[in-house]
């Protein structure tokens, strides 16, 4: 008796001798996005995009919680003249209850294009002509987590591949000793879980590496990154043997999606040992670029999102807000001025840094939460001092990449609840982040469970009017 393993059914059609059956096994492989796969070896080796592109990477400024739109960008004196009046306006959830809240926050113009922006942000303000401000997002519920997941992932309700893991299918990356994708979160994940920067049914290459930014050496950012007992000839000749037997075994299991996965995922940490030590090594920034990001975790998780885009990485996802949230349903006054004053001067310096650097015309910048909040105080502990959650209507802001700076885009109503002018679905926001980069969102399709899905599912419009 045989002790080899099972045929599989392509090796049993080749076997056999059945050109048309070998063919149509093509087809079907092509048509699930395999194909494709085996005749690109590295899965993030660089693709060309379907058109020209205006932006080749991507830094995601992820604000956990929700920050208030009349509080950031989007100035509401309506609510001073109603203040303390209970506002006759649909609730964006039961709960959310309580009369006019002015912003604690006084806004004013800056910049040539005259952009209001709340001075909670003074070193931001200042890069304002840069910024193409979005006053009219909107998204599906008041629900935190589901938010987060359309936000990142393009669906509220089932995991799917978050937007970096589309990015880096589609165009791959232009660094093949670092990941494609890479997560900053300061202590740890975010209450949500690793869903934000999961592959899903994408292969396992395209997933987010999660990075704890709390740890600023490069052998804390990344376990195992040296090897203190094997010199590293003797660690390459291990891995060889390793991948000789991998692909040994694959050459019997063709297409196994996960072995692949596993086999690259040996390969990517073999080459980042040659080349993260020096990309995650902070000590070798000049003082003077320390000084313009400023001090704190926030300015250490942009400098390294800056020297990652600038080595190749393609979507870097930062997230601020973890631990103390943007969620401040008391107490907004100081929160949001405490979650201010942590990143204002480190984006500040990461527009400057990248603008100097040449580097911010094709790096696409994109700001904000998973919604807004509401214009009504809501008393929570005894206190009426914060607002709840509000997906009708909120502000986002997008920067470099393509997009015309010193611009303010639709708006919300005078009270600053819903969007009223040119709203914003975050199909919309996903699909012209996807244009930006040259790829058609309707194109950009991965065959999974018997259909066709996208990253943006059956909507989303790109928004012409904010490219330049």
């Amino acid at each position: 008796m045989s002790d080899s393993l099972p045929l599989s059914r392509r090796e049993w059609l080749a076997r056999a001798g059945v050109g048309f059956g070998a063919l149509a096994m093509a087809d079907l492989l092509a048509s699930v996005g395999l194909a494709q796969e085996a005749a690109v070896r590295n899965p993030l080796e660089p693709r060309r995009p379907h058109f020209a592109p205006k932006a080749k990477r991507v830094i995601q400024l992820f604000a956990n919680g929700g920050p208030g739109q009349m509080d950031t960008f989007d100035p509401k004196p309506a609510l001073d003249k109603y203040a303390g009046k209970e506002l006759s306006v649909e609730r964006p959830r039961p709960g959310s209850f309580g009369a006019a809240f002015p912003s604690p926050f006084k806004f004013r113009k800056y910049g040539q294009s005259g952009t209001e922006v709340s001075e909670i942000f003074p070193h931001l303000a200042e890069c304002v002509d840069d910024l193409c401000v979005i006053r009219s997002m909107k998204t599906d519920n008041p629900l935190h987590d589901s938010c987060i997941f359309l936000m990142n992932c393009g669906e509220a309700r089932q995991t799917r591949p978050s937007m970096g893991s589309w990015l880096t299918y589609g165009l791959g990356s232009e660094n093949q000793n670092l990941p494609g994708f890479v997560a900053l979160c300061p202590g740890g994940y975010p209450d949500c879980g690793f869903r934000s920067w999961a592959s899903d049914f994408l292969p396992g290459a395209y997933q987010g590496t999660f990075l704890n930014t709390q740890y600023s050496r490069p052998e804390q950012l990344v376990q195992y990154l040296r090897n203190d007992v094997l010199a590293p000839a003797d660690q390459q000749n291990q891995l060889d043997l390793l991948q000789a037997l991998n692909r040994e075994h694959q050459a019997r299991r063709r297409e196994e999606a996960p072995l692949e996965a596993r086999i690259q995922s040996f390969e990517l940490a073999s080459r980042m040992q040659l080349e993260a030590t020096e990309a995650f090594d902070l000590e070798r920034e000049p003082e003077s670029v320390r000084t313009l990001y400023g001090p704190g975790k926030q300015a250490q998780q942009l400098i390294l999102a800056r020297r990652l885009v600038e080595r190749g990485v393609r979507f870097v996802q930062v997230w601020t807000g973890l631990g103390i949230p943007w969620d401040d349903h008391q107490d907004l006054d100081t929160h949001h001025r405490k979650l201010a004053f942590d990143c204002d001067q480190a984006i500040a310096g990461l527009l400057r840094d990248l603008k100097q650097r040449g580097l911010l015309e094709d790096t696409l910048v994109v700001w904000g939460g998973e919604f807004g909040r509401t214009p009504m105080a809501q008393m929570l502990g005894g206190k009426v001092n914060g607002r709840d959650h509000n997906h009708f209507g909120f502000s986002m802001w997008m920067a470099g990449g393509g997009v015309k700076g010193g611009m303010v885009y639709g708006a919300t109503d005078e009270l600053g609840l819903k969007a009223v002018e040119k709203p914003v679905h975050v199909h919309d926001l996903h699909a012209t982040i996807l244009h930006l980069l040259g790829l058609d969102h309707e194109k950009l399709t991965y065959r999974h469970a018997g259909r066709d899905f996208r990253l943006t599912d059956v909507h989303g419009k790109v928004l012409h009017d904010l490219i330049a």
